[in-house]
This record gives C-alpha cells, structure tokens and sequence, in this order.
C-alpha cells in the first residue's frame, strides 16, 4: 500500500470513528429518551439497565452506520480540499478515482459487515429486546410499581405509599382502581393497609395479595331514579387476592416504535421461509373463500340446471312471474338475505387477506432492508467525498448542514416508502429501494462535477442570460448612457 493511500485511510479512520462514536450516543440518548417511562421510577438495578441498552444498541446501527459514512467522506475530503492537499495531488497527476480507491475497497468491507451485521445481530437483539420487555416485570414485579403514584397494571390502577422487603415486593398503603368500562364509570375501588406481590418465573400471573382492607363498588340500578337510593356497595376483607396478567405489564406499544412485529427478529432464510409458508396461506385462503362463495350462490349448480332446462322449454324473460305473489315476496326476502350475507362475507374476508397482505409486506420490507444498508454506505460514500471536494470545507461547521439535509431526506423518503409499501401503495422492493434510487443519480453527478472541477451549481449558467438582458434593456431605453 502506498504512502497516499496510508494517509488517506488513517485520516478517514480517524474521523469515521469519531463521528460513529458521538452518533452512537446521541442514538442510544434518544432510545433511552423514547423509554423513559419505563426505566425511570420502577427500582430497576444497574444489570438490567445494561441489558436493556445492549438489546436496544444494535438497532442503532441502521441509522447511525450510513450518516456516520457521509459525515465522514464530507469531513474529510472536505479538509484535503480546504488545506490545498487534494490540489496537489491533482498537481502530481493523481485525480479524485485514484484518491478515493482505496476507501473504497474500505467501504465494501464495511458494507459486507453490515449485511452480517443486519443479517444475524440485529434479529437476535431484537427478539431478545422484545422479549427483555415483555418478562421485565416476570423477573421482577415490584418494578412495575413506583411509590406514591398511579401505575398502570393490565386492568388496574395502583398506588403505593412505601415498597420494602427485599425485591420491593412488600407492599404498604395500597389503594387500587379499577379501569373504567364501556360506561365510563369506575366500578371498584380498594384499598389495603398492607399487601404482597407474588409472582413465579414459570408462570405469567403475577399475584397481588391484599391485607386488612375495604372495598367500595358502584352500582347502576336499572331505574335512573333509584341510583339515590343505592349509591355503592362498602365491603371489608382480611385477606383479598388479584392476579394480574403479566403480558399486560411492560407491553409493547408497536406503533410507538419501529419495529414490524416478528420480522425484525429474522435472518434472510428464516424470511424466505416465513414469506413461502405466508404466499402459500394467502393463496390457499383466497381459493378456499372463491370455492366457498361459488357454493354459497350457486353459480356452478344454477348453470347445470339452467342449460338442461333450456333443452327441454324456453323460460319467460320475467321468472318471477311463474310464481304468485306470496312465492315471490319469500323468493325476494330471501335472495335479499343471501346478498346481505354475502357482502358481509366478503367484506370480512377481504378485511383478512389485506390484513395478511400487510403482513407478507413487511416481511419483505424486511427482507430488502438487509440489502439497502449495505447499499446505503456506498451511496453515502460516493455523495459526501464528491460533496466534500466541491464545497472544500472542513472541520464540524458546513459539512455537518449537507450531511444532515442529505441524510433526512434519505431517512424521511426510506420511511415513507416502508409505510406506503406496507399498506399496498406500492410493491415492497421499491418501498425499501426508493430512497436509494431518488439519490442515486445525485451520487452520479456530485462524482461527475468533483472530477470535472466543476462546482455545486454552475451560477454563471444562471446569472449570464439575466446580465445581458438587462444589458440589452439598458441599450435601448438609455443609449446615451451606453456608447
């Protein structure tokens, strides 16, 4: 390896790990910053803490890789231009392709590791994160509860003046709510001197057991005007036991966050399994309902009938009128019944299929997503070294404004394009694909105008026409003026 070619890969090092490193943690600032509410107030110790951002880093990658590579490449071909370095390189007679092929061959090993990167580390951080989640509260149940205030459990409301023992599971000062019904009425209210949570790794029941309380309960008397007489019923107990459903602590609010189900949790096979299991139900259910419907009206049976009836005697335009006027009223109500089960039919069964169409979307999202990040460094890469050359700015100033223009139009066109594709907007691979075919051809004419030595936009291509025609203007309306 040449000398040149050292220093333009320990430079571009230098910087790349600088930028990934802050990003990074500006990232896992945000991903603390969207779960803040269930970290902050429930006791939970240094171990789970750790756990819970180590499953949550690695779907950082995805964002952070590409915006590292393009800060990167703008920062630092940008200092080789602004120090008159990449001037004399070009003065040696070594051009932009040559100064730029060995981060090149850089950035394909780099794209390589982010597919196995994408492909095999970040399914598993996934489902364990996912999981971490949901048995949170499995492995530690008085961390769902924070003293003196309201926690949302499954059905409930809790407060709890103080938590001790051990695992926080003594409980003193209890006072829970019942959620509101359909009504919007509080059904029950309790409240306990003292109480215990128990709960057992095998099992997904978390039991709250009460002591020494009372209970008052509302009762909605069928007569409006009798609700004065029976406001609610007041109960005492020595001992009161609720079992709360653990699936409803710490539950996965999927439109809060990126994640598409249980597909962010697969490899490329298991993806291609899935989605071959998921094409052959969709296309099972599809004949299965079109075999059903057919039997249901009787398309088949009636066209038998009819062209053996039309062999033996012609039938009247008007078939009805071969009825009387009671057969005709039940002929009509009920071909009036099956029209209205059949729409409804159909209309379920459609709702089922888009459902199931969605899901096979997303899993080919998924699928294309694993492709386009290791697509996204080079297209990230052959934007900002270009850029970089052209603009001949270093350091954290200008190169910091294109690279994050440029990098949330690309986040802003790849999210769009995942939500329209998901919902049958467009096909999967363009949704996944689009961000990178919008700005492919600005990659092709950065690289074009940084070997020509042209510059960002050619204003003289725009300021020329307008200057010689004010110049033609003032010839004729000020030719004294103009000799």
């Amino acid at each position: 390896m040449k000398i040149l070619d050292k220093y333009l890969l320990k430079t571009f090092l230098i910087t790349f790990t600088t930028v990934f490193v802050i990003l990074f943690f500006i990232f896992i600032l945000q991903t603390v910053w969207l779960f803040i509410s269930e970290l902050a107030g429930k006791d939970l110790d240094l171990i789970l803490v750790v756990k819970f951002l180590l499953f949550s880093m690695p779907r950082i990658i995805p964002l952070v890789l590409p915006l590292s590579v393009l800060l990167a490449s703008i920062m630092t071909f940008g200092d080789l231009s602004e120090n008159y370095e990449f001037a004399a390189m070009k003065s040696s007679g070594i051009s932009l392709q040559r100064a730029m092929r060995v981060l090149i061959a850089f950035i394909f090993i780099l794209s390589i590791v982010a597919f196995w990167f994408s492909n095999n580390v970040i399914p598993y951080a996934e489902y364990k994160f996912t999981n971490f989640r949901k048995n949170i509260a499995q492995a530690k149940p008085a961390m769902a509860i924070a003293e003196g205030q309201f926690n949302d459990v499954g059905f409930y409301n809790i407060k709890v003046n103080k938590k001790s023992g051990e695992n926080g599971n003594i409980l003193t000062g209890v006072t829970i709510h019942e959620k509101a019904n359909n009504n919007g009425e509080n059904k029950t209210v309790i409240k306990s001197k003292d109480g215990k949570l128990v709960s057992s790794e095998k099992s997904s029941i978390l039991k709250l057991e009460l002591n020494n309380g009372y209970y008052y309960q509302d009762v909605t008397p069928k007569k409006y005007e009798d609700r004065a007489k029976l406001p609610f019923i007041k109960g005492a107990f020595k001992k009161h036991i609720i079992n709360i459903d653990l699936s409803e602590l710490n539950k996965v609010d999927e439109s809060k966050e990126n994640i598409n189900g249980t597909s962010a949790m697969l490899n490329v096979n298991e993806l291609g399994y899935t989605l071959d299991s998921l094409n052959k139900s969709f296309k099972n259910e599809v004949l299965s309902f079109s075999e059903n419907i057919n039997q249901r009206v009787g398309i088949s049976k009636t066209t038998r009938s009819f062209a053996k009836d039309k062999k033996k005697k012609s039938l009247p335009n008007n078939l009805l009128s071969l009825y009387s006027n009671r057969e005709k009223l039940e002929i009509i109500k009920m071909a009036s019944s099956n029209i209205t089960s059949t729409v409804y039919s159909i209309e379920s069964t459609q709702k089922d299929l888009k459902d199931k169409q969605r899901e096979i979307n997303k899993h080919l999202t998924a699928l294309y997503e694993k492709f386009v990040i290791a697509f996204a460094c080079f297209l990230m890469f052959f934007i900002g070294a270009p850029l970089g050359a052209i603009i001949r700015k270093g350091g954290l100033g200008l190169p910091i404004v294109f690279a994050v223009l440029i990098f949330i139009t690309f986040h802003f066109i790849n999210t769009f394009g995942k939500r329209l594709s998901q919902e049958g907007g467009m096909s999967p691979f363009m949704g996944a694909w689009m961000s990178s075919i919008i700005l492919s051809p600005l990659a092709i004419l950065l690289t074009y105008r940084a070997t020509n030595d042209n510059g960002l936009i050619n204003f003289d291509a725009l300021t020329t026409p307008i200057h010689n025609l004010f110049q033609k203007i003032s010839k004729r309306f000020f030719p004294s003026q103009n000799p």
